[in-house]
């Protein structure tokens, strides 16, 4: 049986409804970054608020900055990032690492390369309910090795969160979230079901593929595909190279989201306090007076 023959693998898939291609712009200190979601074309999509496939070499970075009400995730794919916060966490995350950071009521923190190579990897930002942006900031740190990995017929995923393949991720997501890294050898395909009411999204990593229908065009790496309603998505890597991308699925939150910078709140007022919590190092930010990254 060809594989136009084929029964489709659900019942309802999910297609493409919107593609964006992550251009680059500069961030932080010396930066750079290509954003996909964030910017004019796709300013956000419930849960997920921003992301950025980021580039940094010494002595560029992200040096001290303050969030509040999200969650920021940092996935390397190469080298390495040293972060440092005012509650005295420290840590470096390598490649293949993941830090899932709660900034809840209020962080600060530096985020800088490590070595002299450049380092490189994804940042999602993903709202926090009305009920959760005031929580206290908590970490979930994953080394490359304790991350769940399954392999079948020619493609294999890393599960940072969420399920696939019978495999689940020990992580916990205040806000539902699937996050799952996939790798297509050529000619492979690949099926992934995704609860109904969650919005998802894929980023190319490398290579290209056909998603959602099989008549549609390749696409290739740095562009967000914004998939629309159904059960799951369908992948074919047509080409003779590997084709990786991340799947991120999230359940939206159906909520009103002010953001200012760093700060994402649910009302303007809640925006103004909270800059004036950061301005007089109060509610979350009663370290900052003292603190500055070494």
């Amino acid at each position: 049986m060809s594989e136009s023959d084929q029964a489709p693998a659900f019942d309802s898939p999910r297609l493409v409804v919107k593609k964006v291609q992550a251009k680059l712009q500069q961030e932080g200190d010396g930066a750079v970054v290509r954003r996909g979601i964030g910017r004019s074309e796709l300013k956000s999509l419930d849960p997920f608020l921003m992301l950025d496939n980021f580039s940094v070499t010494h002595p560029a970075g992200f040096p001290d900055h303050p969030h509040r009400g999200f969650e920021t995730v940092t996935y390397m794919l190469q080298g390495g990032i040293t972060h440092q916060d005012f509650a005295g966490h420290k840590g470096t995350i390598g490649v293949g690492d993941v830090q899932w950071m709660t900034a809840g009521r209020g962080i600060i923190h530096s985020e800088m390369p490590v070595g002299e190579g450049t380092s490189n990897g994804l940042q999602l930002w993903i709202n926090l309910s009305s009920k959760d942006k005031m929580v206290e900031p908590r970490y979930q740190e994953l080394l490359c090795k304790d991350i769940a990995r399954a392999e079948k017929d020619g493609v294999e995923v890393r599960i940072i969160a969420g399920e696939s393949m019978g495999v689940r991720s020990p992580v916990y997501t205040r806000t539902p979230t699937m996050y799952l890294d996939f790798t297509l050898k050529p000619r492979a395909q690949m099926h992934q079901s995704i609860p109904e009411s969650w919005n998802s999204f894929v980023y190319i990593l490398e290579g290209e593929g056909v998603f959602g229908s099989q008549n549609s065009s390749p696409v290739a790496a740095h562009n967000v595909l914004v998939l629309g309603p159904g059960d799951g998505l369908s992948v074919w890597n047509r080409s003779s190279k590997p084709l990786r991308y991340v799947l991120l699925a999230g359940q939206p939150l159906n909520e009103p989201v002010v953001q200012y910078g760093p700060f994402v709140m649910n009302t303007q007022a809640e925006i103004d306090r909270t800059i004036e919590d950061y301005h007089y190092s109060k509610n979350g930010f009663e370290m900052a007076k003292y603190w500055r990254s070494q």
